[in-house]
């Protein structure tokens, strides 16, 4: 004992002779780093004060839109548009800027596309910064670790956008929170963001506990405990980094109660934080009118969502097989299964693929349909003609889909979780407004329920489906939108 005392006090100084250079060593590096990085922030503040004065020496508000898929179908994308919108008509003195990934389009082909898909027609023009990195946020390049890769390459692909085009307000309206802090610190930016999905949520969490199966859990992984564990440490660590970044936005916004409750308990940034409802084209759909249904040869289901594996569409087209095989409906009118929605890439073409050939793999080829990119009229004549209008997705953060179809005057079935249970099939004056489904069974036994109601009573839930999607309106979105985004112009 007594000979060991002299060896742990020369380990204890050996120690120290090391740690006190090392944490002096860290400190001139950390010192170093934001030395670097203020040296970076005053070159591009001097970039952005060079490149952006215009002829009258006056210089319009840049507002940045980070949406580097901007040309898909989406919901995201009419945020996007409508957004654009909005601002234009408030503010005369705003250039708006959209960040984009889409080099295989121009920018009128865009600004076309925006107009032939959602009906949104701009007041100005819009300037296009093309991004040549989109790829390092594809997740088609990180089979593993696919949220930490992602996120990591759109800091890459936000450096880009940022050496490109400096502006003074900064929205992520794609969910790439970890551009954020980059806009804000590096580049000087008021910055804001509209969440759509937060890229990880506690019912991801708890997915990875449970080891359930989902699309973005491999069975794999669940049959191990070890790689659950790993794996629900992974989570963590990202769920911690993602509420760091997120908390760096000077305004939050998002798109339904189920996403509020989430980056809540992430983000920790209630005093910035609102529910900013999508626009839904409401009004558009208003115009068709709603009656008793006449005799018909045919009835149609149809589905309104892109082309992604968390749509669930193999779910709709497995219930809509199983209501067939089991004749549910006895002799009523034959059924047609109409799926409508963008395709973004190849990825989502290779889907449709897929799909494709479940429909053959369980004998209803012949009865489902698929429809991809189509314009505004014909989505519109499609909805008018449906009977159901068919959703899956499980914890759909919104689902605009949802409300179109409902605007439409469809039946609406939606999944039991998320948006649609929350915030948009729900009672109306305590009058039923659609049908919540979970399974296969589930939504093929409620299909079923529907079609053999009278006439008089589907009329009667299209009416009350119809009185309650006010609050989703064009209208509704931008008074909103205007009000959570006022600090950032002040």
């Amino acid at each position: 004992m007594v000979a060991g005392g002299p060896c742990l006090c020369g380990l204890l100084r050996l120690l120290c002779s090391l740690l006190l250079p090392a944490l002096f060593l860290s400190g001139i590096l950390c010192i170093c780093l934001v030395v670097l990085l203020w040296g970076v922030r005053l070159w591009i503040q001097r970039k952005k004060q060079l490149s952006s004065a215009g002829r009258d020496g006056k210089r319009p508000l840049l507002v940045g839109f980070f949406h580097p898929y901007c040309n898909a179908g989406g919901g995201g994308e009419r945020v996007l548009w409508c957004a654009i919108r909005t601002l234009q008509k408030k503010y005369r003195n705003v250039t708006c800027v959209v960040y984009t990934g889409d080099r295989d389009a121009t920018g009128e082909e865009i600004v076309e596309g925006a107009f032939r898909r959602f009906n949104i027609k701009l007041i100005h023009p819009v300037k296009f910064v093309f991004l040549d990195k989109r790829f390092l946020v594809e997740a088609s390049l990180y089979p593993h670790f696919t949220l930490l890769g992602q996120s990591l390459g759109s800091v890459f692909l936000g450096w880009e956008a940022l050496l490109k085009c400096v502006p003074d307000i900064y929205i992520d309206s794609m969910g790439y929170a970890f551009t954020i802090p980059l806009f804000k610190y590096v580049g000087g930016c008021r910055v804001g963001c509209y969440v759509h999905y937060p890229t990880i949520s506690t019912d991801m969490l708890s997915v990875v506990r449970n080891q359930d199966t989902r699309f973005n859990n491999a069975a794999f992984i669940t049959s191990s405990p070890l790689f659950s564990k790993l794996k629900l440490v992974y989570y963590y660590f990202f769920a911690f980094m993602y509420g760091l970044v997120g908390s760096c936005s000077d305004v939050v916004m998002v798109n339904s109660s189920w996403t509020l409750n989430h980056i809540l308990s992430l983000w920790r940034a209630g005093a910035c934080t609102s529910v900013v409802y999508p626009p839904c084209d409401v009004q558009t759909f208003l115009d068709i009118p709603l009656e008793v249904e006449k005799s018909t040869s045919e009835y149609s289901i149809v589905s309104v969502s892109q082309f992604r594996p968390e749509k669930d569409h193999p779910l709709q087209i497995r219930a809509f097989a199983k209501l067939l095989k089991e004749k549910r409906v006895g002799q009523e009118p034959s059924l047609k299964l109409i799926l409508i929605g963008g395709c973004r890439n190849q990825q989502d073409e290779e889907r449709v693929n897929n799909l494709k050939c479940l429909c053959e793999e369980l004998g209803v080829s012949d009865d489902v349909v698929f429809r991809i990119n189509i314009p505004f009229e014909e989505l519109k004549r499609h909805l008018a003609e449906a009977t159901i209008g068919l959703h899956t997705m499980w914890n759909e953060h919104f689902g605009i889909g949802v409300v179109e179809c409902m605007a439409a005057g469809t039946v609406i079935l939606a999944h039991n979780s998320g948006g649609p249970k929350l915030d948009i099939v729900v009672p109306h004056e305590g009058r039923v407004t659609g049908f919540l489904a979970e399974d296969e069974d589930g939504y093929a036994e409620t299909m079923a329920y529907i079609f053999s109601l009278p006439p008089e009573k589907r009329l009667e839930i299209r009416e009350n489906a119809r009185h309650s999607v006010h609050r989703f309106s064009d209208q509704h979105f931008e008074d909103a939108f205007l009000l959570s985004v006022e600090p950032l112009f002040k």
